[in-house]
């Protein structure tokens, strides 16, 4: 789970991180009554999870209330890559000399932890990292040991801080890593952390990312998430415990295993290439059941989806056996009612696969169409969702 830069901001404060002041806002006439609050120069910020705000105009300085009015009312509403902006932070300014970059992150090719911190802050990490490599230090972090004041100083050091600085931007990096694990992050970053006129090490902007599979330990988590701005398919996928991404596409996939949905996707858009161009509309994988419960509400995500126009169900019968799958199937089939209205194309093999398939006969749902093997099931579900 990504979070605004208000919330990640509230998240260091609560670490001791240095930041400034900051008030959220959702009309102008709160941000003016803010800017009045926090009093000299503000920056009034667009709230969206996505990149590039300021090159959209999402970020404006404002020098008195009046002027931070004016600012909300330009940024409000924004389209900043289809992210609508309803939510800006008004935050104080600073007297900034320069600007540097530091994150960690999870380094998962190496099943570990990485630190990246450059002295040239500001600009998009990708951007620095592709014109100025050299710029860039990145450090391996041992998940064992963290980011302590030792490790802090190495990467203060390979990114070339002046000496004088190192100690400093150390301790601030002590407490973002004590975000990162106290938190079970995946990415804590600040772009900038400045250094101001005065002296001062402050993170002026934050990006903090959630691992969804830690929440069990954090309930405050739940308060963190944007409910209104939750596509409602996998806000629905989330209640019913069901591991949903959803795509671009037309055809609605089902599978049982992380592994062979994934493979299901890729031959779903091979086949696709034949009819239409269609392609892969969802990531559903019911895991190991596949009761009438469970198979019923993967169909009701899938099926409220308006781009899709058919869907694969594509199982192996393993633990769970492929006659309590087309069970499953025709049980869900019989609950959604009316609902299910678009053709399901169902491959089964594996464990008790012909008396899976005879079950499905015998039921002879109308919109069921069964499949001998995944290429011709796939090639099937990209047709019908052709048609």
């Amino acid at each position: 789970m990504d979070l605004y830069e208000y919330q990640a901001r509230d998240l260091f404060e609560k670490y001791e991180v240095p930041v400034l002041a900051g008030i959220v806002a959702d009309t102008p006439e709160e941000v003016k009554a803010a800017a009045e609050k926090l009093g000299g120069v503000v920056v009034v910020k667009a709230q969206v999870k996505t990149g590039g705000r300021g090159k959209a105009g999402g970020v404006k300085v404002a020098k008195n209330p009046d002027e931070a009015y004016e600012a909300a009312k330009a940024i409000l509403g924004l389209d900043i890559k289809g992210h609508v902006v309803k939510r800006v932070m008004v935050a104080a300014g600073a007297r900034i000399a320069e600007e540097y970059y530091f994150s960690v992150l999870l380094d998962r090719a190496n099943r570990s932890y990485l630190s990246l911190c450059s002295v040239e802050g500001g600009m998009e990490i990708e951007q620095l990292a592709v014109e100025k490599p050299e710029a860039l230090a990145r450090i391996e972090v041992d998940p064992l040991t963290g980011i302590d004041q030792a490790k802090a100083l190495e990467i203060a050091r390979a990114a070339n801080f002046p000496d004088e600085l190192v100690p400093k931007v150390a301790d601030v990096f002590v407490k973002l890593f004590a975000v990162y694990k106290g938190e079970d992050a995946t990415l804590v970053e600040v772009n900038p952390l400045v250094r101001t006129e005065d002296g001062d090490i402050i993170a002026l902007d934050g990006k903090v990312s959630l691992d969804e599979n830690a929440e069990f330990r954090h309930a405050s988590h739940t308060l963190l998430e944007d409910k209104d701005a939750a596509d409602p398919l996998e806000a629905k996928a989330k209640e019913n415990d069901l591991n949903y991404v959803k795509l671009d596409g037309q055809v609605g996939i089902i599978g049982n295993g992380a592994g062979l949905v994934m493979s299901t996707l890729d031959v779903v858009a091979y086949a696709g290439e034949n009819h239409g161009g269609v392609k892969p509309a969802n990531f559903l994988d019911i895991g190991g059941g596949a009761s009438a419960e469970v198979m019923a509400a993967g169909l009701d995500v899938i099926l409220g989806d308006p781009q899709v126009k058919s869907v694969f169900v594509n199982v192996f019968g393993g633990i769970t056996a492929c006659d309590a799958v087309a069970k499953g199937i025709v049980g869900a089939l019989a609950e959604l009612g009316s609902t299910a209205s678009k053709p399901l194309v169902v491959r089964l093999d594996g464990n008790r696969v012909e008396e899976g398939r005879k079950i499905l006969e015998d039921a002879g749902h109308p919109l069921v169409t069964l499949a001998a093997t995944m290429d011709e099931g796939a090639d099937k579900a990209a047709e019908l969702a052709n048609a």
